[in-house]
């Protein structure tokens, strides 16, 4: 099949890399215009971007696909099928109409569950015990079109959401190769979602990120995976944000307010509403990533509240 291929970041190298070792053409990928990174503020382009340079593959910018300038040349392209994983524009209709099977997506959880911006993260705050990607037919309304395709993911207790992103990209182009097999061959059978069991994922705030050490354990364990890699949860410590990246349930025994800091050897053991957390990995402002007992061996933690 021809395929126009749109998206933007890391979670859609590896469907697009499938297209380009399958049978498929990858005629045209379209993705967000390069934006400054990094200290210098350098324009960078997207990881699609990149990608789809090494191999060749026409690559288009636009900041809107509105513009009907824009929209004849996609449609030149006479493709068959245009695939969206996280490309980060809304498309019109007249976009969504124009390859011969429409446009399917690659959404980063098990619909109708968690429709959004955020459905990795949300999934783990909330205590999810599985989660997937979902393979559907794109429309106008925000993830609601019918389901073509599911690949499952337990999320184990020590997933955080950024273990989990990795490991959706790459199922995502797992049952993205399945559904292009089954289109070809005329399998593929679209469910319609079910608008009784839909919830949201709305966009993380960094305001989120603050740490509420009045919730139980497990939710403040939850939160922790689930800002991980963005924006981070954090406390003060001394005075200080202390970003925290990594934490476990705590097995002390030990009876603690919430936010009270207790030293045990290696561990740095913190109360909450309803047990402990034992914290990990931390970072202070201007710091690198520290491993707890090395945190430990240069900050005096006795007699700490964290709030």
């Amino acid at each position: 099949m021809k395929i126009i291929f749109s998206g933007t970041p890391d979670f859609a190298v590896p469907a697009l890399q499938m297209l380009i070792d399958s049978k498929h053409e990858v005629c045209a990928v379209y993705t967000q215009p390069d934006r400054p990174a990094g200290r210098g503020r350098k324009l960078t382009p997207s990881p699609v971007k990149k990608l789809a340079l090494e191999a060749n593959i026409p690559v288009f910018q636009p900041e809107t696909l509105k513009n009907e300038d824009d929209i004849k040349q996609l449609e030149s392209f006479d493709a068959d099928l245009m695939i969206v994983v996280a490309y980060g524009l809304m498309l019109p209709q007249a976009v969504l109409d124009a390859p011969k099977h429409g446009c399917i997506n690659i959404h980063g959880s098990l619909l109708p569950r968690w429709r959004g911006a955020a459905p990795i993260h949300r999934a783990v705050i909330a205590g999810d015990e599985k989660t997937g990607v979902t393979i559907m037919q794109v429309i106008k309304k925000l993830d609601a079109g019918d389901m073509l395709h599911k690949e499952e993911c337990v999320i184990e207790p020590h997933h955080s959401s950024s273990d989990l992103h990795d490991r959706l990209s790459d199922l995502g182009a797992i049952g993205l190769e399945k559904v292009l097999d089954q289109l070809e061959q005329g399998t593929l059978v679209a469910e319609v979602q079910d608008e009784s069991l839909v919830t949201y994922a709305s966009k993380l705030e960094k305001a989120e990120s603050v740490l509420d050490w009045n919730l139980s354990a497990i939710e403040v364990d939850r939160k922790i995976r689930g800002l991980n890699s963005w924006p981070v949860a954090q406390t003060v410590f001394d005075g200080k944000v202390l970003r925290v990246w990594k934490a476990v349930m705590s097995e002390s025994e030990n009876e603690l307010a919430a936010g009270e800091v207790s030293k045990q050897g290696k561990r740095m053991v913190v109360g909450t509403g309803n047990g402990c957390v034992d914290l990990l990995e931390v970072q202070l402002p201007g710091g690198k990533r520290m491993q707890i007992h090395a945190f430990l061996n240069s900050h005096n933690v006795d007699g700490i509240t964290l709030g």
